[in-house]
């Protein structure tokens, strides 16, 4: 079978590097002004550190794609070209574009990059990617309103294109997330189209007629909710064989403001989930996607891949993504038992974590790295006093005992085990 690019979400420079280590054959990255997104967590990528984002991508073996896909106004315009000579000497492998205007300054001044379009663009059919090809893209990111036959239709009529598609994500309930609820419910000052999206979709809603005013009505009669606009994640894992076979050349996760947990548990997932197609095109995906829902969903869909989105692919009683596992720790550093206990002539390691979750003494814990996954347990905890503990709580640097350690603890990160019951 083809080889196929797994694109994977960099909200920051750690996510970054976890989402390559865990699996990411590219990672696609925005500074605030120009983006979709628009980050507030971790080492943020700014116009100062975007080229040594990109160069640790390039570093790590990675493609690194820099999203320039915000509607520009005459004031973003500006400003970009006041920027284009520290976004050229960033050397990104593409940059991805919505606007016409953006793509102008990008032909003028990085006349040699590779130009993606985004999905902001509603490309649902082969005439609209031919002009794209036109206009001297190399790559397009269709609509994810397209079903998977539709997909192959428009790679058999533009051979020449790279197609990429969404596979897994959050996905917005306006069309090929063109939406304008959030400037309106914030008087503008949460613009979707400017990076700042306030995701009004994930509210709840309850009905007021005119005449009555301080009257609240549910909106929906039944046990389901309010939620009428929140789609729920798309998760097209099951299904990859059939979108390689259409012609799909690279496969994209959305998710730059979802945790470090939450990129580096996905990257791995389909990583080995493409592996394993690679080598057998019939191989079963079922447990790939039990693995999926360890991560924070708000209840799986297929959306429009299979040619239908049903009303059962939106999220009725639930606004929040909730994880089929907790996020329990991320590794930093080991240590010999002597080095913190002071007298101790031990010569076991001491994991120093950082906790995001309570754990207890004797806790059964499930570890993944990029080539492992393994259950052990919670032998001994230690504060940085070197004092033992019988918990350690949310937020909390400890040391900790394993009875099975990891064979590369550098990215490597904890979760409880198995999957609750409330995830779909």
């Amino acid at each position: 079978m083809r080889n196929v690019e797994l694109l994977m979400p960099a909200g920051n420079i750690e996510k970054l590097e976890y989402a390559v280590r865990y699996g990411a054959d590219a990672v696609y990255l925005g500074v605030v002004d120009f983006s979709l997104r628009a980050m507030r967590k971790g080492e943020i990528i700014t116009l100062e550190n975007l080229k040594s984002a990109i160069d640790l991508a390039h570093k790590l073996g990675a493609k690194a794609y820099m999203t320039l896909n915000i509607f520009a106004f005459n004031s973003d315009i500006k400003h970009l070209e006041e920027c284009m000579d520290i976004i050229k000497d960033a050397n990104p492998d593409a940059i991805l574009v919505s606007d016409f205007g953006i793509l102008r300054l990008l032909r003028k001044y990085m006349p040699d990059t590779d130009i993606h379009v985004s999905t902001q663009t509603n490309i649902l059919n082969y005439e609209c990617v031919k002009f794209w090809q036109d206009m001297g893209a190399t790559r397009v990111v269709l609509a994810r309103e397209l079903s998977i036959p539709e997909v192959a239709e428009i790679k058999r009529q533009v051979p020449g294109m790279e197609v990429e598609c969404f596979i897994h994500g959050s996905q917005c309930v306006s069309f090929s997330g063109r939406c304008l609820l959030s400037d309106y419910f914030t008087n503008g000052e949460r613009k979707a189209n400017s990076g700042n999206c306030s995701q009004p979709c994930r509210w709840s809603y309850k009905l007021v007629e005119e005449t009555r005013p301080g009257q609240y009505y549910e909106i929906n009669q039944d046990d389901r909710g309010s939620h009428i606009l929140s789609p729920k994640d798309l998760c097209l894992v099951k299904h990859l064989k059939e979108m390689i076979d259409a012609g799909v050349d690279s496969f994209k996760v959305e998710g730059r403001t979802k945790s470090l947990y939450y990129v580096s548990a996905v990257a791995k997932t389909y990583r080995e989930a493409i592996d394993e197609i690679m080598k057998n095109p019939d191989a079963d995906m079922e447990k790939y996607f039990i693995e999926l829902q360890k991560v924070g969903n708000r209840g799986y869909t297929t959306g429009f891949a299979l040619g239908e989105n049903k009303p059962d692919s939106y999220s009725y009683d639930i606004s929040k993504g909730l994880a089929g596992a907790d996020f329990l720790f991320e590794f930093h550093d080991k240590k010999k038992y002597s080095e913190v206990v002071f007298g101790s002539d031990s010569s076991d390691n001491l994991y120093f974590v950082k906790i995001k979750n309570k754990i207890y003494i004797n806790d059964e814990v499930e570890v993944i790295t990029p080539d492992e996954r393994f259950l052990t347990k919670v032998v001994e905890i230690i504060d940085e006093k070197g004092e033992s503990l019988d918990l350690a709580n949310t937020n909390a640097d400890v040391y900790l005992k394993l009875s099975v350690e990891p064979k590369d603890y550098e990215v490597a990160l904890a979760r409880t085990v198995g999957v609750k019951e409330h995830v779909c």
